[in-house]
């Protein structure tokens, strides 16, 4: 009786445009090859892990549902899950499904009790690193704050003659006249006052 062949789903993430999934996709497509599956290749480009929707993750997610493959395949946990919630989440799903799960970086085999087991701790790890990072963050805004230091973009230098042939036109008349929104035209004809 000849075995059955493993359709395995690969996916990849970068959160970035000028970023390429390739270093993560080659290990993995050579994990896959090593075991004899057949792959279907799932890439999201320019997502933030942290976005509810990623078109790549969606689609494998409607393809899990409608049986498509056997077995999902990571590079690293942190590419699949936006934090341990979603990441629990969405392999409890999968192995509802019946569908498999393994991440080479971690070693992790999900089909295993204590391939389960190193996801939850290597999951909450993650989670522990992202909350540190979100705090130095937000403590060096603080400081840069407490510094004096303006933060966000710079504000934007309106000419005079653009802005005094609008002046004594109502908001709403002055955005039509110079082809920016009414809360723009609003912020441009208030701050030229103090200039």
């Amino acid at each position: 009786m000849a075995a059955t062949l493993t359709r395995a789903a690969i996916y990849a993430r970068v959160s970035t445009f000028d970023q390429e999934p390739e270093n993560q996709l080659q290990e993995v497509r050579r994990y896959v090859q090593a075991r004899g599956w057949q792959a279907t290749e799932y890439v999201d480009k320019g997502v933030s892990g942290a976005k509810d929707s990623r078109p790549a993750l969606d689609t494998l997610v409607k393809d899990a549902k409608r049986r498509r493959f056997d077995t999902l395949v990571v590079w690293r946990l942190d590419r699949l899950g936006r934090n341990l919630k979603h990441l629990v989440g969405l392999l409890d799903d999968l192995q509802a499904l019946g569908v498999a799960f393994v991440s080479l970086t971690e070693g992790i085999d999900a089909t295993t009790p204590a391939g389960r087991l190193q996801m939850h701790i290597l999951g909450a790890i993650a989670e522990f690193e992202k909350a540190r990072i979100a705090e130095r963050v937000k403590a060096g805004l603080a400081r840069a704050r407490a510094q004096g230091r303006r933060l966000g973009r710079p504000r934007r230098m309106v000419p005079r003659a653009l802005l005094d042939p609008v002046r004594g036109l109502s908001v709403r008349q002055a955005a039509a006249k110079l082809g920016v929104s009414a809360a723009t035209a609003h912020r441009w004809l208030k701050g030229s006052h103090a200039h």
